[in-house]
């Protein structure tokens, strides 16, 4: 059976067993308020960790450097927003987890170090041993794109000299009406 079937069927299993538990301990209706009150502490410290990762994932892009770090945080973001949102204490204490910086840092500098996120395709970005990848990410190789020259140009000014270079001398105005 493949992981994520024993996993999408285990993990409900024991949220129900630890529901019931729980409600057998302190009643039904305080544990549904303290499922509902576990999403909604959930949810608003997700919008404050998300947008402080956005912040800084947008610092890194002005500097010039792959947001790699905060790219795998925002995705841990993503899936610890999905299980406080799921009822259960199980996956709320994992979404927890995940939202902790502690926790969640360490686990996407990990993920980077075991090569789970690769840059290149659009960019000067360069795979881990430095040397620059050999296809796009429409994985064209590279005899299928030209070289490329990277530089700066203005048009200011472009028109003037346009119109200089159309617009013929005093010597040959005075040849042209002869």
């Amino acid at each position: 059976m493949p992981v994520a079937l024993i996993i999408f069927i285990t993990v409900p299993l024991l949220e129900m067993l630890v529901l019931f538990e729980v409600a057998d301990r302190i009643g039904g209706i305080q544990t549904l308020l303290m499922v509902v009150l576990t999403a909604v502490i959930g949810v608003q410290v997700l919008k404050q960790q998300g947008f402080s990762t956005l912040i800084r994932a947008n610092d890194r892009i002005r500097q010039g450097q792959l947001p790699a770090q905060e790219i795998i945080e925002g995705m841990l973001l993503a899936a610890a927003g999905a299980m406080l949102l799921t009822p259960g204490f199980l996956t709320d204490t994992i979404g927890f987890l995940c939202l902790t910086g502690p926790v969640r840092r360490p686990l996407a500098g990990r993920l980077i170090a075991a090569g789970v996120v690769r840059a290149g395709g659009f960019g000067p970005f360069t795979s881990r041993n430095g040397s620059v990848r050999d296809d796009d990410a429409f994985g064209n190789g590279p005899a299928s794109r030209g070289q490329v020259f990277e530089g700066e140009y203005s048009t200011a000014g472009s028109e003037s000299s346009l119109k200089a270079e159309n617009t013929p001398s005093a010597g040959e105005e005075i040849k042209n009406k002869n």
